[in-house]
């Protein structure tokens, strides 16, 4: 088990851009997926982008383009970098992690087992 513990979160304009930080008290020895995910009220949290232990990103087609995710791995630290936010993109974000081998952004709701408590972002148009 890991903890996670994101920031970074905030209030940004349409077009603008932000970058959320997600700490972990370390980083899974062997094979992970890394990656975060977001929800709005009403919603079910839905991952958007993911990093494996080799890094190699995925992306949902929603943010694909215009979001970057991360890894530091000598500070345990995982980024998620956001550009040109839109009005859509306000949510409560998440970071999480799982061990072994298969990673996907669509997966990991289901297969991560341990998250944080997740940042608010709000995009205004």
């Amino acid at each position: 088990q890991v903890q996670l513990v994101e920031s970074g979160g905030g209030s940004v304009q349409g077009g603008g851009s932000l970058r959320l930080s997600c700490k972990v008290s370390r980083f899974f020895a062997n094979k992970y997926c890394m990656g975060w995910a977001r929800q709005v009220p009403g919603k079910e949290r839905e991952g958007i982008a993911v990093i494996d232990h080799d890094g190699r990103t995925f992306y949902a087609d929603s943010v694909k383009g215009r979001f970057t995710i991360s890894k530091d791995n000598a500070k345990n630290i995982l980024y998620l970098q956001m550009n040109s936010l839109k009005s859509e993109d306000t949510a409560m974000y998440y970071c999480a992690a799982k061990a072994g081998p298969y990673c996907s952004e669509r997966n990991l709701e289901a297969a991560a087992k341990d998250w944080g408590q997740g940042t608010q972002v709000t995009v205004s148009s």
